[in-house]
């Protein structure tokens, strides 16, 4: 794969946990690592994590970066000892700020675009914005068509707007991990089982999985939910869980990268009922999550919300459903778990389509293309 010295730039960065963080990362690792550089700010565990990547980090100080005149300044420094020939912005706000400026020197550039850029693609004066940072861009790039349409109504006209769905490592994510140990960790024995990994936010649905449990088990009576992750919405959570049927919920907090995908793999179905919130300005950009789960083989549960329903083919990798809804939410983990042929089904299917069209190399090489236009002029 070719591409020209590239700057990536961002405030998204491993070892910072999120979606837009471990896409950049397994983009940049499908990269060429000696044409590539990355500016991204510090964390904890920055110095381990930076040691076992083979391209060039370079950490800010501060673990939140703004497009001032000294970092524009220092953003340029890197362009000219890299001898980079095009940065990669990786989110608009507010880092790609910095693109017009770059673009008057004489350095042209890539914007990708997630969720909160559907929100400021969407309020009027944060339209503006969006408009502005882009203004110069050689090419922004969606993590879903869904976001690709709502951001093409800031972006200039003349300024291409392409979709960019990020992928699965199907080594790591595969369907015959062991998850005996995970099981008895939890206590879950051989218990029916449903999981969760997302962080733990209204948005993500987590609540609507939790209450949707009684009526799961009335149909299958030993079924059981895990849910994996952290964040502002977990007491709330727990107190909720302590209303579900006795041990039905089960919480495993944060784990580690080594242990992620077998925690996707530990259960019969994969489920996030993520829905739109704030009268439509809250929403799921993509939700790898799905694409995560179907490289493990496992049937999908798919809140429609936003790009959501672009990570699966409804009836055929997993069920799309109104995740606001409980009885409907509750349907569809119960209709899973009753026909494990059925599950099994939707989850060779869904592992077919993530070998077939969401894996990071081919990812990677259709951001490669993009990086050699914006080069090339």
């Amino acid at each position: 794969m070719e591409i020209p010295k590239t700057l990536v730039v961002t405030n998204d960065f491993p070892p910072r946990v999120g979606g837009i963080q471990r896409t950049l990362d397994s983009i940049c690792r499908s990269l060429p690592a000696t044409k590539l550089s990355v500016i991204a700010p510090s964390s904890e565990g920055s110095e381990s994590f930076d040691g076992g990547v083979d391209f060039e980090i370079l950490r800010e100080r501060s673990r939140f970066v703004w497009p001032t005149p000294s970092f524009a300044d220092r953003v340029e420094a890197e362009v000219a000892r890299t001898g980079a020939e095009v940065v990669l912005f990786g989110d608009a706000f507010p880092l790609a700020l910095l693109g017009p400026r770059l673009a008057s020197r004489g350095t042209p550039s890539v914007v990708l675009v997630h969720g909160f850029d559907y929100w400021l693609s969407t309020v009027p004066v944060a339209h503006s914005v969006m408009k502005r940072m882009t203004s110069r861009a050689s090419r922004v790039a969606g993590c879903s068509e869904f976001i690709s349409r709502r951001v093409r109504t800031a972006v200039p006209r003349q300024i291409p707007v392409s979709v960019l769905h990020p992928g699965a490592d199907v080594e790591r994510f595969r369907p015959d991990l062991p998850t005996a140990d995970i099981r008895e960790r939890h206590g879950l024995g051989d218990r029916p089982l449903i999981v969760c990994v997302s962080r733990l936010v209204p948005r993500k649905g987590q609540d609507v999985l939790i209450r949707a449990m009684r009526a799961v088990q009335r149909r299958v009576p030993e079924a059981a939910l895990l849910i994996v992750g952290s964040g502002p919405y977990e007491a709330k959570l727990r107190t909720l869980a302590e209303r579900a049927p006795t041990r039905s919920v089960s919480f495993a907090g944060e784990v580690t990268e080594g242990d992620l995908p077998r925690y996707y793999a530990v259960g019969e179905v994969f489920a996030m009922p993520c829905r739109t919130r704030l009268a439509g300005l809250e929403v799921e950009g993509w939700g790898n999550v799905f694409i995560e789960a179907a490289a493990c083989g496992r049937p999908v549960v798919v809140g429609d919300s936003g790009g959501s329903r672009e990570a699966l083919v409804h009836g055929e990798t997993g069920l799309l459903v109104d995740g606001s809804e409980v009885e409907g939410v509750a349907d569809a983990l119960a209709t899973l778990l009753e026909d494990p042929p059925y599950a099994r089904r939707l989850g060779k299917n869904g592992r077919a389509r993530v070998e077939r069209e969401h894996t990071w190399p081919r990812v990677a090489e259709r951001l490669a293309g993009w990086l050699r236009e914006a080069a090339a002029g």
